[in-house]
């Protein structure tokens, strides 16, 4: 069975994976399955991911998403200020206010959740009602770069540091499509669990490798890794799904 034919098969569940400013990426994999019509029933995402699910949840097409992100330049989101965290993440929160057709997760055209990491309990906390703004941000605010977010009695920040794959809240039953970024953080240790690719029964893994870097120094590489991403998508669908249930693919 290829993966275009898994896809068609049944209603599934998006996941996107946090990685460092990997929404390029994430969006040029969601534009592919989009063009074929290959749209997802529910989505869960965290950091990158997250942010990805959140804005084609709440109605942003990946056309229109491309172009925001086309037009991002780091002016746009930049406000250093006092706190635990480079950035105060105000810029951030504007584009979200600007950008989004939906404001809470109760008025999505899909179903969301998404994953933030509580600093007081050091656990994973799940967003999934409520205002989708603040959660975007809690989910997205990278430890340094951005300050942490009050939320809820929470104090949050990114939520792939306790759980990187956005896998927290899926059921065991749940039919899930993952889009797992490979990781080349040098914070992470070799042989870490965060670089693996999980295993669960229902769910098929993409991993894409070699995806141009991206970051807040080199957003200029931000649409190579969309149209890396996009070709690589268009490969894997036509790819049969081996017997680890995955489609690996260099770009």
């Amino acid at each position: 069975m290829t993966l275009k034919e898994w896809l068609s098969a049944a209603p599934f569940t998006l996941t996107l994976s946090s990685g460092f400013f990997s929404f390029y990426a994430h969006t040029g994999m969601l534009s592919a399955l989009e063009e074929e019509h290959l749209l997802p029933r529910r989505l869960t995402g965290t950091s990158a991911g997250a942010l990805v699910a959140s804005c084609w949840a709440a109605g942003i097409n990946t056309a229109q998403l491309k172009d925001i992100l086309f037009k991002l330049e780091r002016k746009d989101f930049w406000d250093p200020g006092f706190g635990w965290g480079l950035l105060k993440g105000e810029k951030f929160r504007a584009i979200l206010s600007d950008i989004l057709p939906a404001k809470t997760f109760e008025t999505c055209r899909a179903e969301l959740s998404l994953s933030a990491y509580d600093t007081k309990s050091k656990s994973t906390i799940i967003i999934n009602s409520g205002g989708l703004i603040p959660a975007i941000y809690a989910s997205c605010a990278i430890p340094f770069l951005f300050q942490p977010l009050k939320y809820n009695g929470y104090c949050l920040l990114d939520g792939g540091i306790k759980d990187r794959p956005a896998l927290a809240d899926v059921r065991a039953d749940e039919r899930v499509f993952y889009h797992h970024i490979v990781s080349v953080s040098p914070w992470r240790k070799k042989g870490s669990k965060a670089l693996e690719v999980p295993r669960k029964d229902n769910m098929v893994a993409l991993q894409l490798y070699d995806l141009p870097r991206c970051g807040p120094t080199k957003l200029e590489k931000g649409p190579e890794a969309f149209h890396a991403a996009y070709q690589a998508t268009k490969r894997a669908l036509q790819r049969p799904i081996d017997k680890n249930d995955q489609v690996e693919l260099a770009v």
